[in-house]
């Protein structure tokens, strides 16, 4: 059932540009910005998708094949979709050599930065790399924080086909900003 997914040609792009449009969609949600705190700018848009990105290629690391074929491509998409973007700006086609190395280095630079900050016991290194990454230095994470580990544990919840046909089930932004409430009157 899978390899219908891996045919060549448009129909083996579709689902690439699915989950890309989805991620996008995700990395674009308004709560992010109004209730995380993700600065509105270009360089803010940017870190919000190279951080969904990043979160959807994590999950995929961890599935069998074909997933990391698929994740090659998606990581291809993305980065064809940066470089139209970066065009559109205007930015010249000698110059558009330079900024995609340096995307791609931006890139993977979080990418392992996250990978640490998830593999560690506690929140701090999280907190540490989203404040730096995309937050800055006098913001609070932990909005942000709580986002991630709810969106690492949806993935979690899903597997490959499912990923390809419903798209990543990332959380509504505003409810991870929210602090968990306590009832005074157990069921």
């Amino acid at each position: 059932m899978i390899a219908r997914f891996f045919r060549r040609g448009a129909a083996r792009r579709r689902p690439v540009e699915a989950l890309h449009g989805a991620i996008v969609a995700a990395a674009r949600q308004p709560g992010l910005y109004t209730d995380l705190a993700v600065p509105d700018t270009v360089e803010g848009r940017f870190e919000a998708l190279c951080l969904h990105v990043y979160l959807v290629l994590r999950r995929l690391d961890r599935l069998p094949p074909p997933a990391a074929d698929f994740a090659q491509e998606l990581v291809d998409a993305v980065f064809a979709n940066l470089d139209a973007n970066v065009r559109e700006l205007g930015v010249s086609d000698v110059g558009v050599s330079k900024r995609m190395k340096k995307i791609a280095s931006a890139f993977y630079g979080r990418a392992r930065s996250y990978d640490a900050a998830l593999a560690a016991p506690d929140e701090a290194g999280l907190r540490t790399a989203l404040a730096r990454n995309i937050l800055g230095p006098d913001s609070d994470p932990a909005g942000l924080a709580a986002y991630v580990r709810a969106a690492e544990a949806a993935l979690a919840a899903v597997d490959f086909e499912s990923l390809l046909q419903a798209g990543p089930p990332f959380p509504e932004p505003a409810a991870s900003a929210r602090p968990a409430t306590v009832t005074d009157n157990p069921a």
